[in-house]
């Protein structure tokens, strides 16, 4: 069995936290094992890597979401890229012949297919590795994972299955209702759609075949972008005859925005923040270096982050979309697979922005045409790179890197730079990549 997590999301739901690079999936609110903050994609990636039967798991996203990813999973986690975003469709039909032209999995063999952002415990994964036993069986084509709701919801789709079984065959879909049909179908016992689906590598290579321009994955790779965006479930799902559906009953939570956020938060407090006696219900996420004091508030969420301030009742939280689409903001922090960056001021002809690499590690090989860059080493040992000449660097050190030079900074152990970029002209664009050959 292998397993094929679904990374996608926008990072608009959870602002300020989140943003195109840091969807909700990576944002570390939760304790892990040893006490350290660990994020959804973490959870759910040593969750499916411990189940039993597991032959690899594979990660399908974005090219945005690649340094993320190194970050928090390590190089060694195998990951098929998507050049562009086209929906679940054509992003598991490029994955599936990833599997097959790449890494030569058989197509008799079951992949069972799920999102890494749901927010789970251990009942999940042994739900899990029963879809791919239904599907490895092969009574039918295609098994699903249905989701016993817990409240009327707008946003998910729902499963009719044709009776109360664990495992029964699927009698209706439903596109997202409104609360009162939700509450009629929950009713007739419809179960939430949570994006789960185990089949055989075979039949999506099928379905590729059947829907898309398809010759393998490097024809499709190639032209991935003229695809047209569809979903899986309205391409497949929803035209199978042959499909079984897996009851769950356990617990499951889409934490897609703060209000359902919240209500996995084993405290409701992460970073500098303090709460008065007289607050009720009220949550603050600070990721600023400025504590936040909040007095007499009910029902409310606070975050703070560089990308900006959030202060929001938490019913209302759930319809901040259209409203953070009309902020033109940069994004102002990123995890990368080097390390990260937070933008700490932007002036007219300069920015000053906090780096900080792993140790071992250093930044891609790059050049600027149109600004200049500063680095104070403010913490830890490195090497700077500049044109090809190297630099011993420690704490107190400053480097200059002239519009037009080739540089990059690596470094022994965990390095902390403030990088004063200055020109006329700072931009992500103003970027040129090389390739470094360590001499």
């Amino acid at each position: 069995m292998h397993i094929l997590l679904l990374s996608g999301g926008s990072g608009k739901r959870l602002w300020p936290l989140s943003n195109e690079i840091r969807s909700k999936q990576f944002l570390k609110l939760f304790p892990g094992p040893t006490g350290e903050y660990q994020s959804m994609v973490q959870r759910m990636y040593q969750g499916v890597s411990k189940m039993e039967g597991i032959t690899g798991v594979t990660v399908a996203t974005s090219k945005a979401q690649l340094s993320p990813l190194y970050s928090q999973l390590g190089r060694q986690v195998d990951v098929c890229i998507e050049p562009c975003r086209r929906d679940t469709f054509p992003a598991i039909a490029l994955a599936a012949a990833y599997l097959r032209d790449v890494k030569k999995i058989d197509c008799e063999e079951t992949v069972v297919i799920c999102p890494v952002d749901p927010y789970v415990q251990q009942d999940y994964f042994e739900a899990l590795a029963d879809v791919g036993k239904l599907a490895q069986k092969g009574d039918s084509h295609l098994v699903l994972m249905g989701i016993a709701p817990t409240y009327p919801s707008e946003k998910y789709g729902y499963i009719l299955p044709q009776d109360t079984g664990t495992v029964s065959r699927v009698s209706a879909f439903i596109e997202k209702p409104d609360t009162a049909s939700a509450r009629e179908y929950i009713r007739r016992g419809a179960l939430w759609n949570g994006g789960v689906f185990g089949c055989k590598l075979g039949y999506l290579l099928q379905k590729a075949d059947e829907n898309l321009p398809f010759t393998g994955y490097t024809q499709l790779y190639q032209n991935y972008q003229k695809l047209t965006p569809i979903s899986f479930d309205y391409a497949v799902v929803e035209k199978e005859k042959q499909i079984q559906l897996l009851r769950f009953c356990g617990a499951w939570k889409d934490l897609g925005t703060w209000n359902t956020l919240t209500e996995a938060m084993e405290q409701p407090v992460i970073g500098k923040g303090m709460l008065s006696e007289s607050c009720r219900h009220t949550y603050v996420v600070n990721e600023l270096d400025i504590p936040i004091l909040c007095m007499g508030l009910k029902d409310m969420v606070v975050s703070a982050s560089p990308q900006g301030i959030l202060v929001s009742d938490l019913e209302q939280s759930s319809y901040m979309k259209p409203l953070v689409e009309k902020l033109d903001h940069p994004i102002r922090f990123a995890e990368k697979s080097w390390g990260s960056y937070r933008v700490l001021d932007v002036q007219q002809d300069s920015m000053t922005i906090k780096v900080t690499l792993h140790p071992g590690h250093r930044m891609q090989y790059h050049s600027h045409r149109f600004r200049d860059e500063i680095w104070n080493i403010v913490s830890g040992q490195g090497t700077a790179i500049v044109d090809g000449k190297r630099q011993e660097v420690g704490v107190g050190d400053a480097v200059f890197v002239q519009a037009g030079c080739r540089h990059t900074l690596w470094a022994k152990t965990q390095l902390v730079a403030i990088e004063v970029q200055m020109g006329k002209e700072i931009s992500a664009d103003d970027k040129q990549k090389y390739e470094w050959e360590d001499k």
